[in-house]
This record gives C-alpha cells, structure tokens and sequence, in this order.
C-alpha cells in the first residue's frame, strides 16, 4: 500500500452512525477522515474545497437520494470512488448503484467484520491498481471478480472483549429490558423505558444486532426517514 493515506469522506446524517464508521475506518491502516457531511448539498459542497479518494454514502438524506448524489459525483469528481451504506435493499436501488459504478454496497444494520473486511478489499485493489501500468486478463479478472469471503457470524459466546463505547454494566441493562419486551421498539421507545439518551441506546441496540441477539426491521413511512425497530431475536 502507499504511504500516502486513503482518504475518506463520509455521507451520512445518522451521527451515531457516521461514527461508527469513523472509529473503525479509523482501526484500518492507511485510512484518514478528512470530512462528514450530513446532506447532499453539504457533500457538494465539501467536494469543490477537498477531494477524497473515497466517499461513504448513505442514500436517504434530508435532501436528496444518495443514488442522484452518486450520478453527480461521477458528472463532476470521477476519481472519486463510493462505497454505499443503507437500508435500501430494493432491486432498483442496487441496479442504480451498479450502473453509477459504485465499488460496493452495504446493507444496514453494517456487520462491522463485513464493513472492515470491505475498506480492506478496497484498499488491496487500490494498491494493485497503482503498482501496474499493464495488466493481464487474469489480474484484471481478479480485479472484477472481487472474493468474498464471508466473515464469522459474531455472536454472544464469541465476543469476549466488548469494543470502545460498550459498557458492560449498560449492555446488561439494556439487554434485560429487552428480553423483557414482547414488542418491536424504535431506540426512542427503549430510551425512554431504560431512561438513557437517544444516541447512548441506539449504539448498544446496534452492537446487539451485529452479536445476533437483537433482530431489527426497517419501516418505510411516506414521509421523513426509515424507521428501525428492534426486537429481542428469541421473542
């Protein structure tokens, strides 16, 4: 890999979210934050002062579709590459992003094995594509051809040390209450029962589902944002 960082941009108005991604973008050598937008036009406008090498895009923003946001990067700043993260898992949507030449697409909830093992994947096929001015159809076909190996499922027994934000007396609280409720809640609801903050419960709600002991489903309203809401995987 080169010396020179592999600098990011991420798209993303969940700040919780955009987070996430941060802190273990961050754990990957050879990557650096240079910049988060929490709208499309913010994005924009970001684009015409810095250039990353990469943006992380979600594509429900407040202002505009994440897939209309790639077609004008790829208009206006096409050595930019895109990585989309979403909740979208419509075939349009995916067809949309193939055709906008985005690298990958992540489907929230984001497994972080999954959303590492990507930035690295990226980062190898970067580094190829720098240390060759020629390649062969089989180089080229390893390029396009990118394999996936499916990372470990995560679960409760195979977690043994909790990541930086996760605390265990916390976990626990918000496990019992959890186990204790029968039906789907949104981490508003579950914030106001465990009485902690919005953000603090979404983050352990979050980390539950990447161990598989939390199920979550994403409600599609006709206005404003999706909807998550989570489940305790044995109800």
């Amino acid at each position: 890999m080169s010396d020179k960082p592999i600098t990011v941009m991420i798209v993303e108005d969940d700040e919780v979210a955009a987070k996430i991604y941060e802190q273990f973008t961050l754990k990957l050598d050879g990557f650096q934050i240079i910049a988060t937008a929490t709208t499309g036009k913010q994005a924009l406008d970001m684009l015409h002062i810095v250039t990353p090498d990469m943006l992380l895009l979600d594509i429900f923003l407040p202002d505009m579709n994440g897939i209309d946001l790639l077609r004008e990067v790829r208009k206006h700043f096409r050595g930019i590459d895109v990585i989309m993260i979403t909740a979208a898992n419509d075939v349009e949507t995916v067809r949309e992003a193939i055709r906008g030449g985005a690298y990958s697409y992540m489907i929230k909830p984001i497994m972080i094995d999954k959303f590492m093992s990507t930035l690295a994947q990226y980062a190898s096929t970067r580094s190829q594509l720098q240390q060759h001015t020629t390649m062969d159809q089989m180089a080229v076909d390893k390029l396009f051809t990118k394999a996936s190996i499916a990372p470990a499922v995560r679960t409760a027994e195979n977690v043994t040390t909790l990541p930086k934000g996760i605390d265990k007396l916390t976990l626990k609280l918000i496990r019992d209450k959890m186990q204790v409720t029968t039906h789907s809640v949104n981490a508003d609801d579950l914030a106001a029962l465990a009485g902690m903050s919005h953000s603090t419960v979404r983050r352990y709600l979050e980390f539950l589902v990447s161990i598989n002991e939390v199920t979550v489903e994403t409600f599609y309203g006709t206005v404003g944002r999706p909807e998550r809401k989570y489940r305790w995987a044995d109800a």
